[in-house]
């Protein structure tokens, strides 16, 4: 169960519709109904009933949504907490669509600046964007330049998407594939991978996702497994196990281009290592 779909929750009870929550959660609408389907399946019941356009949730899901308002509430009391913590120290607040930017950003934030510190939160765009402008984040980390006056951008790094396939899979021998191609396909998948997940569920809309949380699990199963998997050409990242091809993703959705982010105003620390960053 992740707080996302918690929020999903939310979503649909307070605008009614699939196509209505979809929309103000930035997500297609198949995408949103897989995703609350994975919350059902979690927790062995159906959340909601059907009439006409609408969702109506069902006693469970008042139960459920009663629980999710808690379970959110406590999240956003502990971000507060954090954050008053982060304020009383050094710590710069990061929000970032992804988790390799963030990595690039610490790598590049140690070699100038040994004595700061990043706290970091996995958001969405339009909240990595709006929480640089109102000031809740020191530094942003998105997949677009932010225009407006009062906010600098600069590109930070730029990451590209491939699939591991057995050695003997019949796609192995491409110099490269589509997404459409690889639909359909069961995937072994990393679980806080941030915005990429989104690009999974939109582009493999027939695939299943094997889900793990954690990462030396994952890295056993990616050995041991002949099921496909995804990595980047972020250096962070190892070459293929034996009998696995690394194939390039070629489609538009697979390439990710990340800015860096900062607020006219902000801490001195964070302008420092923007104007360090947009130096590399």
């Amino acid at each position: 169960m992740e707080l996302e779909q918690l929020r999903q929750l939310e979503a649909i009870e307070r605008e009614g519709t699939m196509s209505a929550a979809a929309q103000v959660l930035h997500l297609s609408q198949p995408a949103l109904s897989r995703s609350l389907g994975r919350l059902e399946r979690e927790l062995g019941q159906s959340l909601f009933d059907r009439v006409g356009r609408r969702l109506i949730l069902n006693d469970a899901g008042r139960v459920a949504l009663e629980h999710a308002g808690q379970i959110l509430r406590a999240e956003r009391m502990m971000r507060e907490a954090l954050a008053d913590v982060a304020r009383r120290t050094r710590a710069l607040r990061v929000g970032t669509v992804a988790p390799v930017p963030l990595w690039r950003l610490t790598a590049l934030m140690t070699e100038r600046f040994p004595g700061l510190v990043l706290t970091s939160q996995m958001l969405g765009e339009d909240e990595v964007e709006c929480g640089v402008v109102d000031g809740d984040l020191d530094l942003g980390i998105s997949l677009r330049p932010l225009v407006l006056p009062m906010v600098r951008s600069t590109r930070l790094m730029v990451e590209n998407l491939a699939v591991v396939l057995p050695s003997e899979h019949k796609l192995a021998g491409r110099s490269s594939v589509s997404m459409a191609e690889l639909d359909g396909e069961t995937f072994l998948l990393l679980k806080d991978i941030g915005f990429w997940r989104q690009v999974c569920d939109q582009h493999l809309p027939h695939s299943e996702f094997i889900v793990q949380e954690d990462r030396g699990v994952f890295e056993g199963l990616v050995r041991s497994s002949p099921l496909p998997h995804f990595v980047t050409d972020a250096p962070f990242f190892s070459d293929a196990a034996p009998e696995r091809v690394v194939v390039p993703i070629r489609d538009t959705a697979a390439h990710a281009t990340f800015y860096l982010l900062v607020c006219a105003g902000c801490r001195q620390e964070a302008e420092n290592l923007f104007d360090w960053v947009s130096r590399q």
